[in-house]
């Protein structure tokens, strides 16, 4: 963050609009794309060797689906939002965040169980579809774990990255 200012603004704007740590931010988008801005699934081979189809519109650092990035682009106002933008991705992540506080009750610094509503969408959060997959409750224990330690990161560098212009 240091060395991409612009990033630690995007997070800080997020976290005052919607109320997500900038922690749970950057481990979901992590866990999603690993920091690449055009992350897309791999695409399925047919006979193991010729790339088929991708398995779903998953894009960007958010790896949002077609459906729900348009559904935050309506709900939000931010028609020119792209996917490969790192504001518009944490931005997203707020939203959605907002969004399962809404309608499955969850707190926006619980990382664990909004990575668990952001995979399976709201409605298989609220019916537990999760539960029967151990590896993407794994995945939500590493989310968390990653938003903790960003936090303490953050913690301990904050009145370094809130100088304006590293002057002070």
């Amino acid at each position: 963050l240091e060395d991409n200012r612009s990033w630690w603004r995007a997070l800080q704007r997020t976290e005052d609009r919607w109320g997500t740590p900038p922690g749970v931010q950057l481990a979901i988008l992590k866990r999603e794309s690993s920091f690449n801005a055009h992350a897309r699934p791999a695409r399925n081979r047919l006979l193991g060797i010729i790339p088929g189809r991708r398995p779903s519109s998953a894009y960007g650092y958010a790896q949002a689906l077609d459906d729900t990035w348009d559904w935050y682009r309506r709900d939000t106002g931010r028609r020119g939002a792209d996917r490969n933008d790192f504001s518009d991705a944490v931005d997203f992540v707020g939203w959605y965040s907002a969004k399962s506080r809404q309608l499955s009750g969850i707190q926006p610094y619980q990382a664990r169980e909004l990575y668990l509503s952001y995979h399976e969408g709201h409605g298989g959060y609220n019916r537990g579809t999760y539960r029967r997959h151990d590896w993407l409750i794994r995945a939500a224990d590493q989310v968390a774990t990653d938003a903790q330690r960003y936090e303490n990161q953050i913690a301990r560098c904050e009145r370094r990255l809130s100088r304006r212009f590293g002057l002070f």
